[in-house]
C-alpha cells in the first residue's frame, strides 16, 4: 500500500445526520466557552435550587444544547473545598431556563462529621503503593477528597500510583483510602487499554501539512490538528513527528515505520468524521481539539491503550514487533474511551467499567461501519483480524459475547465482578439486538445468530437509531457510577428524548434491556 496523502482531505463517506428535536447542537470554540462560563456564574444559584448543602458547590464540566433549546450542564462537585468523587451530576433545564430533571451519580447528601483525617496523606500514599502489588510503581500522588460513591459519603484520600503495569503498559492506579482507619475502599485503573492488530485499509486520504523547512508532516490541521509521532520503542514523552518529503506514505508493510504512522493517523480521521457526522460532535472532547497518536511503542508490545492524562492514543507494534496494533477498529474503539472520560466519567471497574467498555465497542464498531472501507468492511465483531486465539476467531461478538468464552450475555449479580472485557458483554449485547433484532441473519457476509434471555423476539431498529440512543444517554444521562440498571433508564429517556415515548424506538429499548435481563 502506498498512500497518497491528500491536505486536510475527507477520510470516510458521508454519514446519516442526528435526528433533529433532541439532537445536540454544535457549539463553536466561542460559543462552548461563553455556555460554560454563564453556567459557571449560575452554579450558586443552581445549587441552592437542588437544595445542596452550604459546604457543597458546583464546578461546570460541561454543556450540551440540544436543537429544541434543552441544556444538559454536567457538574462536579465539592465539599468544604474538596473534591467529591461520585458526586458529579447533570441538570437538565428547559428553554425557558426551567428545571426538568436532574441525573446524579449518588442519591445520598453529602456530608462528613469533619474534613480533619485521622491518618496523614504519607500513611495513605504508603498504603496505595502497598495496594498497587506487582506494580512497577514510579511515583505516587495523594489528594484529600470526599468518597461518595456506592456508599455513605466519607472522608478519604485519593492517591494515584503512577508506572507501568506487568504487560508495560502505563498505570495510573487510582486507590482510595478511608482517612479516619486507613481502610482501602476502591481502588480503579485509568490507562483504558484494548487489543488490534495492523487491518491496513488500502490507499486511504490523510490530513498533513506542509513544513516550512519543506516536505510534510503528519498534521490534520482539518480535524483538529492531530498529529502522529515516532516513540521509536521508547515508552514516554511523544517521540518524533512524522515527516516525509513528497507526501507520501507507507508501503503497506511493517517494515516500513510510516505505514503503522498511516492507519493511526486514518483511524483518527475516521472517528473524528464519525462524531462529526452521526452527532455534530467537534473532536473527542467536544471542543474542536485534537487528540495525538503514538505508534511504536515499547518492544513487542502486544497492546494499544488511550489515557486521559496525555489525551492520546498509543500504539504496539505487536508480537515480534510485526503486527502493529493500528486497525480502524482500534482506533475507534480507545479513542471513545477519550468520550466516555469527557462526558460520562464512567470509572473503569465493575459494571460502570463495563459500560465504559462497551461504550468503545459500541462506537468502534459504528466507526468501521462509518468508514464504508471495502478492505475492512463493517460488522459486529470485535478484533476480528487479530487471530490472537490462533484460530481466527475475533476478541469478542456482540450478537452472542459468550462466544468468547468469558463474557456476559446476560445481567446477573455477579457481573460486576468481571473483568470490565467481559462484563462489557450485557451492553454489547442489548446495542446489537437493538440494532439487528435477535435469531440468525447474515450482515457483510458474516452470519450472527442472537439469543435473548427470555425467549422473546426483538426487532432492531437499525444501528443509526442505535447509537444515536447510546451517546445520548452517555452525554446526558449517564454519571460515572452509572450501572446497567440506571443504563436502562438513561437509554429510554433518550429514546423519548429523541424519538418520544409512544415510540417503536422507545419500546425496542425497554424490550432489548429485557432480553439481556435489565429489567
Amino acid at each position: 500500500m502506498v498512500v497518497l496523502a491528500v491536505q486536510n482531505g475527507s477520510a470516510t463517506a458521508a454519514g446519516k445526520q442526528a435526528p433533529q428535536g433532541a439532537a445536540p447542537v454544535t457549539l463553536s470554540a466561542s460559543a462552548r466557552a461563553a455556555a460554560l462560563t454563564s453556567a459557571q456564574a449560575d452554579a450558586g444559584s443552581t445549587a441552592e435550587k437542588l437544595g445542596l448543602g452550604a459546604k457543597e458547590k458546583l464546578v461546570v464540566r460541561d454543556v450540551v444544547k440540544d436543537a429544541n433549546g434543552t441544556v444538559h450542564t454536567r457538574y462536579e462537585r465539592t465539599y468544604a473545598g474538596l473534591p467529591v468523587l461520585g458526586g458529579d451530576l447533570v441538570t437538565h433545564t428547559t428553554k425557558s431556563g426551567s428545571l426538568k430533571s436532574v441525573s446524579k451519580a449518588t442519591k445520598a447528601r453529602i456530608s462528613v462529621a469533619s474534613t480533619d483525617a485521622g491518618i496523614s496523606a504519607a500513611t495513605a500514599k504508603k498504603s496505595a503503593l502497598s495496594a498497587a502489588g506487582s506494580e512497577k510503581n514510579t511515583a505516587a500522588t495523594t489528594r484529600k477528597v470526599v468518597w461518595a460513591v456506592h456508599s455513605t459519603p466519607v472522608l478519604a484520600y485519593e492517591s494515584v500510583v503512577t508506572g507501568l503495569q506487568h504487560d508495560g503498559t502505563p498505570s495510573e492506579l487510582h486507590v482510595i483510602t478511608d482517612a479516619a482507619t486507613g481502610k482501602k475502599l476502591y481502588s480503579y485503573e485509568a490507562i483504558d487499554t484494548g487489543t488490534g492488530a495492523a487491518e491496513y485499509s488500502g490507499t486511504v486520504a490523510l490530513g498533513t501539512t506542509a513544513s516550512s523547512s519543506g516536505g510534510y508532516d503528519l498534521i490534520d490541521g482539518g480535524r483538529g490538528g492531530h498529529k502522529t509521532y515516532d516513540l521509536n520503542g521508547g515508552t514516554s514523552g511523544t517521540g518524533t513527528l512524522f515527516h516525509d518529503a513528497d507526501d507520501s506514505w507507507g508501503d503497506g508493510t511493517p517494515a516500513n515505520r510510516q505505514t503503522a504512522a498511516v492507519d493511526a493517523a486514518y483511524g483518527a480521521a475516521v472517528t473524528w468524521d464519525f462524531y462529526k457526522s452521526a452527532f455534530n460532535r467537534n473532536g473527542i472532547a467536544g471542543d474542536g481539539k485534537a487528540a495525538y497518536s503514538r505508534v511504536h511503542y515499547g518492544n513487542a508490545y502486544v497492546n494499544a491503550f488511550w489515557s486521559d492524562s496525555c489525551f492520546c492514543m498509543t500504539y504496539g507494534d505487536g508480537s515480534g514487533n510485526t503486527h502493529p496494533l493500528t486497525s480502524l477498529d482500534v482506533a475507534g474503539h480507545e479513542m471513545s474511551h477519550g468520550l466516555t472520560a469527557a462526558t460520562a466519567g464512567l470509572k473503569y471497574t465493575r459494571e460502570s467499567g463495563g459500560l465504559n467498555e462497551a461504550t468503545s465497542d459500541i462506537f468502534g464498531t459504528s466507526v468501521e461501519f462509518f468508514a464504508n472501507n471495502s478492505s475492512d468492511v463493517g460488522d459486529y465483531l470485535i478484533g476480528e483480524k487479530i487471530d490472537i486465539n490462533g484460530d481466527g476467531t475475533p476478541l469478542r461478538y456482540m450478537d452472542k459475547p459468550s462466544k468468547d468464552g468469558g463474557s456476559a450475555d446476560y445481567w446477573s449479580r455477579t457481573v460486576g465482578r468481571l473483568d470490565v472485557h467481559y462484563s462489557s458483554g450485557v451492553a454489547n449485547h442489548f446495542f446489537y439486538l437493538l440494532s439487528e433484532g435477535s435469531g440468525a441473519k447474515t450482515i457483510n457476509g458474516v452470519s450472527y445468530n442472537s439469543p435473548t434471555f427470555n425467549g422473546s423476539t426483538v426487532t432492531g431498529i437499525g444501528r443509526t437509531k442505535a447509537y444515536q440512543i447510546w451517546y445520548k444517554a452517555l452525554t446526558t444521562y449517564f454519571t460515572s457510577s452509572t450501572d446497567y440498571a440506571a443504563a436502562r433508564v438513561g437509554t429510554l429517556k433518550a429514546a423519548g428524548d429523541l424519538y418520544g415515548t409512544s415510540s417503536p424506538e422507545y419500546a425496542a429499548v425497554a424490550s432489548a434491556w429485557t432480553a439481556v435481563n435489565v429489567n
